[in-house]
């Protein structure tokens, strides 16, 4: 059983409930994208900071398949860029499931 304070996060799938890709093909981007501003702390990312994705909404493929994970931390952070988060997957019919990821393991030098 998962640790209770383990974070948790949704993983919204590039595919729809009806097993189909959606599309457009850079869609995972253009949502974290939107959601870019919302950073730990609420503070600006710096320099540059509009160009990166925010840590509680990031692109990825898993499989194969492009997905956007959410950090359930977004939800106390800002409910309204949460809900329509959700929303998306929601009314574009994704495929969504709750995950709790391991971090990347340190890179060797």
């Amino acid at each position: 059983m998962p640790h209770p304070d383990a974070p948790r996060e949704i993983v919204i799938l590039g595919q729809t409930t009806e097993g189909r890709t959606f599309r457009p093909s850079d869609w995972s981007e253009r949502l974290a994208g939107a959601m870019s501003s919302f950073r730990p702390g609420r503070a600006p990312a710096g320099r540059g900071g509009h160009l990166g994705y925010s840590p509680y909404c990031v692109p990825t493929v898993m499989g194969g398949v492009k997905c956007v994970v959410v950090n359930e931390a977004l939800r106390e952070l800002e409910p309204r860029a949460w809900d329509f988060v959700m929303s998306f997957a929601r009314d574009n019919r994704l495929q969504t499931t709750e995950a709790c990821l391991l971090p990347e393991p340190p890179q060797a030098d």
